[in-house]
């Protein structure tokens, strides 16, 4: 089993199924809910466990309640997480959600400014014997740190670029090996019409591989060799919840390049992980295991 160390967002979920998005002010009565530890680089790490690999989570939460059931749930979900700091003071952040019958979402999170962004504490000596890390972008100093200890290390170093300040993104970028953007993050950075054309911008600018997750209609990426923008679509699935989507994606991603996987073969791999956890409600908790992947994608 290879190692992926993940480093970013670690919140608490309260995601409620609802026919509709709202349109207004009101009472909104949901379908369903469930509580679930969540966030960008928690749910990939709960990703790579479910698809067999090793999972180490580096993240912030309060020393709160919960905090610890934070802990209690990626735990039960094989995630180690002895590098989970419970800040003292602190509240762990939560995040309310709504997703709709088309599996849209709505999402409103709280990030406690008492977490801090201190990153000296970070156990690196844990990035250097992993052979991959993903990082996001909602902790920068902490995800700066770990990109640099997996360059150093000679791993793949996985960016999760998806929306943010403009600056913090490409800083981020720039000390990645592999910098995967959400399409409406590549299309904001670069100031571009498209996404071929966000793409030429990007690479332009980054010495590393990059692509870009445009949802349903898959992965974009640059083949610096040919100078020509691939794409790969994933299997058609019925949509229930995209919530976490993109997670499963990266999460994928990295353990695929982990396994020693080329690009190419890592973005087939990711789109189908995250096509099947759209197929049920619950964010995460959807995310598919190594056999039900290999079934679809034939790796």
């Amino acid at each position: 089993m290879v190692t992926v160390v993940c480093c970013g967002a670690a919140t608490l979920d309260v995601i409620f199924r609802v026919e509709a998005l709202p349109a207004g002010p009101g009472k909104l009565l949901p379908l369903e809910m469930i509580e679930v530890a969540h966030g960008m680089a928690t749910s990939a790490a709960a990703a790579v466990a479910r698809l067999g690999g090793t999972a180490r989570l580096v993240a912030r939460v309060g020393d709160d309640a919960g905090g610890a059931r934070f802990v209690a749930d990626l735990t039960q979900a094989g995630v180690d997480c002895a590098a989970v700091r419970r800040v003292p003071g602190a509240r762990t952040p939560l995040c309310a959600v709504l997703v709709d019958a088309a599996g849209e979402r709505l999402v409103v999170p709280y990030y406690d400014p008492a977490l801090g962004p201190a990153a000296d504490w970070l156990p690196l000596d844990m990035v250097a014997v992993a052979d991959a890390a993903l990082v996001d972008v909602r902790w920068p100093e902490g995800a700066g740190a770990v990109l640099d200890a997996a360059r150093a290390a000679g791993i793949p170093a996985v960016l999760d670029a998806d929306v943010g300040p403009r600056e913090t993104i490409m800083s981020l970028a720039e000390r990645a090996s592999h910098a995967v953007f959400s399409e409406p993050a590549a299309l904001a950075v670069s100031g571009a019409g498209s996404l071929p054309e966000a793409l030429r911008w990007l690479a332009g600018r980054l010495g590393g591989f990059v692509a870009v997750t445009a949802g349903a209609r898959g992965c974009l990426w640059l083949d610096r060799a040919s100078g020509a923008v691939r794409a790969a679509a994933p299997p058609p699935v019925d949509v229930v919840d995209t919530l976490a989507a993109g997670d499963v994606f990266h999460g994928a991603f990295a353990l695929a390049l982990a396994e020693g996987a080329p690009p190419e073969e890592a973005i087939g791999f990711a789109n189908v992980a995250a096509a099947l956890k759209c197929r049920t409600f619950g964010g995460r908790l959807g995310a598919p295991t190594r056999a039900e992947v290999e079934a679809v994608a034939g790796r």
